[in-house]
C-alpha cells in the first residue's frame, strides 16, 4: 500500500523489450535505501517488484498489458518516474489510500499556469469518473491529489509550486497521457450500492432506497 507521496524522480537509464515484456532500469537514489529484491516500488503509480538492485540501480519487469493500459508507452530513456516506497505501518499518513493498481490513463487537456500554482485538467474515461468527486482524492501518475473540480469526463486539480518541482508532473505537457488511479473508498462503496441502482443509474437517490427496502421499520 502506498500514499501517492513522491519520494523521488527516478531517472530512466534503460528500456529493454524481452519478448513479450519490458525490462526498466532506474535510478532510485535514496529511495533505494533498505529496498532488496523481491520488494514493491510505486512507478508512476504502478506498483512493480524490484529484480535486480546494485547500489541505487533497479530493474522492474513490466509485461506488455501493463504498458499498454499504462502511460508507460509514452516514457523515453532520459525522462523521469515518479517513485515511492511502500508505506510503513508505524509510518504517517500523509496523502491518501493509493493501491499502486492503475485503472487506466487520462490525457492532460489544460495545462495552465497563474501566480503560485498551475491547473491541471485531465480528460478521463466515463467509468474512472464516475469515482471522481470534487475535493475527493485521485492519483496522477503516483501523486496524491485534491480534485478541484468535476465535469463530466474532466477532472482538474491544482498544483502547488513544490509539487511542480519534486515530481514529474511539471514537465508533463498537454496531449500527454498520465497513469490515473481513482480513490479506494469510492470503488468500495460503488461496489456495495451497485446491486441497488436501477440499469443505467449513475447514483443513488431516495426513492431508490425505498425501493431497495432502506429506512423502513421493522416489524
Amino acid at each position: 500500500m502506498f500514499t501517492g507521496i513522491v519520494e523521488h524522480v527516478a531517472p530512466i537509464l534503460a528500456i529493454e523489450p524481452r519478448g513479450a515484456a519490458y525490462r526498466f532500469r532506474l535510478d532510485l537514489g535514496p529511495v533505494a535505501e533498505g529496498l532488496k529484491i523481491g520488494d514493491s516500488v510505486a512507478c508512476d503509480g504502478a506498483c512493480l517488484t524490484v529484480v535486480t538492485l546494485e547500489g541505487q540501480l533497479a530493474e522492474f519487469d513490466v509485461i506488455r498489458e501493463t504498458v499498454e493500459r499504462t502511460a508507460f508507452k509514452q516514457l523515453q530513456v532520459g525522462g523521469g518516474i515518479n517513485v515511492e516506497r511502500p508505506m510503513r505501518a508505524d509510518g504517517r499518513f500523509h496523502g491518501h489510500l493509493v493501491s499502486g493498481h492503475v485503472d487506466g490513463t487520462g490525457e492532460i487537456v489544460v495545462k495552465r499556469e497563474e501566480d503560485g500554482q498551475t491547473w491541471l485538467t485531465v480528460q478521463v474515461a466515463p467509468e474512472l469518473a464516475a469515482f471522481c468527486v470534487e475535493k475527493g482524492s485521485i492519483t496522477l501518475s503516483g501523486v496524491s491529489l485534491t480534485l478541484t473540480a468535476v465535469e463530466e469526463r474532466r477532472v482538474s486539480v491544482a498544483l502547488i509550486p513544490h509539487t511542480l518541482e519534486v515530481t514529474t508532473l511539471g514537465e508533463r505537457r498537454e496531449g500527454e497521457l498520465l497513469n490515473i488511479e481513482v480513490d479506494q473508498l469510492a470503488k468500495l462503496v460503488h461496489r456495495l450500492i451497485s446491486p441497488y441502482l436501477p440499469e443505467g443509474a449513475s447514483g443513488l437517490d431516495l426513492d431508490v432506497l425505498k425501493r431497495a427496502g432502506w429506512g423502513q421499520q421493522a416489524d
